[in-house]
């Protein structure tokens, strides 16, 4: 059974917007080493466009620095799995998933592979709810933010973690992996 991993930047004080992290080319370096732990991309909406904007090749695309290209070049050839009630199509080498999230996770968790990342906010916030995420990484940052979208945000029920490994980077950042106690 492919894991679920979820993997998410966060300042000290809970807050998950990505306009408010530097880009470094340690953390990239990790990130892609992440992206490399999975087979396909679990995304919502709102992750999908904004990875897709940011990391999609072609003639609009953003001049990137070269520490960069290789987390973009990982992120251009990942399988994705995007899940929306409103995109119309998802063709960045996606596939747009519809109806149950839960169920449509289960299924993906069953087929061979390495396993499943998943970012942003709204889905990881779902399949945690359900007990679908088998690995928690916060890539915690040593900032205050004062202001949201705040990390699970709206989470009805408590969940155990332990820790089983930890990163820290010269930008003071810290990665913190947790899987869920049984």
């Amino acid at each position: 059974m492919r894991p679920v991993f979820y993997s998410i930047n966060v300042t000290l004080d809970g807050c998950c917007d990505h306009r408010v992290f530097e880009p470094d080319a340690e953390l990239h370096r990790h990130t892609t080493a992440m992206l490399q732990r999975a087979d396909a991309l679990l995304l919502g909406r709102v992750t999908y466009q904004m990875m897709e904007e940011a990391f999609r090749p072609g003639p609009d695309a953003p001049a990137l620095p070269d520490w960069m290209q290789p987390f973009a070049g990982a992120m251009h050839a990942a399988r994705k799995h995007v899940f929306s009630h409103t995109l119309a199509k998802a063709d960045w080498n996606a596939e747009l998933v519809r109806g149950d999230v839960g169920d449509a996770v289960r299924r993906l968790k069953q087929q061979p592979g390495k396993g499943l990342l998943v970012g942003g906010m709204k889905l990881p916030l779902a399949l945690a709810e359900q007990g679908l995420i088998d690995e928690y990484e916060f890539v915690v940052h040593p900032f205050l933010a004062g202001h949201g979208p705040m990390l699970l945000a709206g989470l009805s029920r408590l969940t155990r973690l332990r820790l089983v490994g930890r990163t820290e980077f010269a930008c003071g950042a810290v990665a913190m992996r947790y899987v869920p106690e049984a």
